[in-house]
């Protein structure tokens, strides 16, 4: 029996810090090597480093340096939003798989520029969104696929945190001012804004509960703090068929959800010809409201088994089969995903309903 392949995995940019998870599940991976890291401040990695017992010649301050020494098979991508297109054009001449943190592009045109980049390097592209990975929205995607609700009719989401930049390691810490906003690439309108940074986790997973399903017309409105040039709230409707969803955005949530859910809670309800689910992130349990139980029956959540624990396992399970990526982290969900918010963000410019973009 042949030896199975161990993968070589490097991460290259943490100035999304979702980095530090992605991390972390690669050292759980079987078959899976972390051969390298690299950010152009080393700041900003040592927490890694410290987390995973990272080698002090495994660590970059630059990209090109980390690929060429370490030859990874698989490169983690985490730059600012704005910058997707850019870093995936970078790395896949190196002949390199890529896994990249949502959301999948700032706009549409720099999405299809990273497909292209990808299959002319004759390699495979995921979109992470950990949303994904949440046992109570895996578990209300495998009733939504067993009808248990009937045919699905809406899907209301509402997500966000306290604030992309709120200094999470104090436990004084204040709401971050004006200033500190302005100074961060989060608040840059170059991929920055909630709209930008949570409506692609809704409008990706709705697709994923629509079952590839696209909505035919979006109205879109967002608010926030005068001053700033990206938004802070927004809400979008978008047409399916005879029915209405909605998908509201926010930074500057109560509390963040991981911590204590804030009101409105985060997370999804999706309701079907036949009944409801709500589906909330972080959860032990979803709640079934069917007309045996009109009441809501309480179900805890699925245990998530091999090979889709986690998106490291899932991306590199598919690497080894060769099949095809599905759900939100393949590209035709995630492209559908980034239709809606481009139509969205139009919207919200123009003040009028727009019909889904197709470029």
């Amino acid at each position: 029996m042949t030896a199975r392949k161990t993968w070589r995995i490097a991460g290259i940019n943490f100035d999304f810090r979702h980095m530090d998870q992605l991390l972390a599940y690669t050292s759980k991976t079987a078959r899976a090597e972390l051969v390298g890291i690299s950010h152009h401040d080393p700041r900003e990695m040592q927490d890694a480093i410290k987390a995973n017992g990272i080698p002090a010649d495994r660590v970059f301050t630059d990209w090109k340096q980390c690929i060429e020494q370490t030859r990874p098979d698989v490169v983690l991508l985490c730059p600012a939003s704005g910058a997707h297109a850019e870093w995936v054009e970078r790395v896949a001449p190196y002949g390199v798989h890529v896994l990249i943190e949502k959301p999948f592009a700032a706009n549409l045109a720099q999405a299809d520029a990273m497909v292209a980049a990808m299959k002319k390097a004759r390699r495979k592209l995921a979109i992470n969104w950990p949303l994904a990975w949440y046992p109570p929205h895996v578990t209300a995607h495998r009733l939504v696929r067993e009808g248990r609700i009937g045919d699905l009719q809406e899907v209301h989401f509402y997500d966000g945190n306290r604030s992309p930049i709120w200094n999470r390691a104090d436990p004084a810490a204040t709401a971050p001012t004006t200033a500190d906003k302005r100074a961060s690439w989060f608040y840059d309108p170059n991929g920055g804004g909630s709209l930008v940074d949570y409506l692609g986790y809704g409008a990706t997973l709705a697709t994923w509960f629509f079952d590839g399903r696209k909505p035919t017309e979006i109205t879109t409105m967002t608010g926030g703090t005068k001053g700033l040039r990206v938004d802070e709230q927004s809400v979008t409707i978008a047409r399916y068929g005879e029915w209405l969803s909605t998908f509201h955005t926010r930074w500057g949530t109560f509390s963040d959800p991981w911590e204590h859910q804030p009101q409105p809670r985060c997370g999804f309800v999706l309701k079907g010809s036949a009944g409801t689910i709500s589906n909330y992130d972080y959860a032990p349990t979803i709640t079934v409201q069917t007309a045996r139980h009109p009441a809501g029956k309480v179900i805890k959540v699925d245990r998530l088994k091999r090979p889709r624990q986690n998106p490291v396992q899932y991306f590199l399970h598919t690497l080894e089969t060769g099949e095809a990526l599905t759900g939100p982290l393949s590209v035709k969900l995630s492209r559908i995903g980034q239709q809606m918010v481009d139509t969205a963000a139009l919207s919200a410019r123009e003040q009028r309903p727009v019909k889904l973009l197709t470029k």
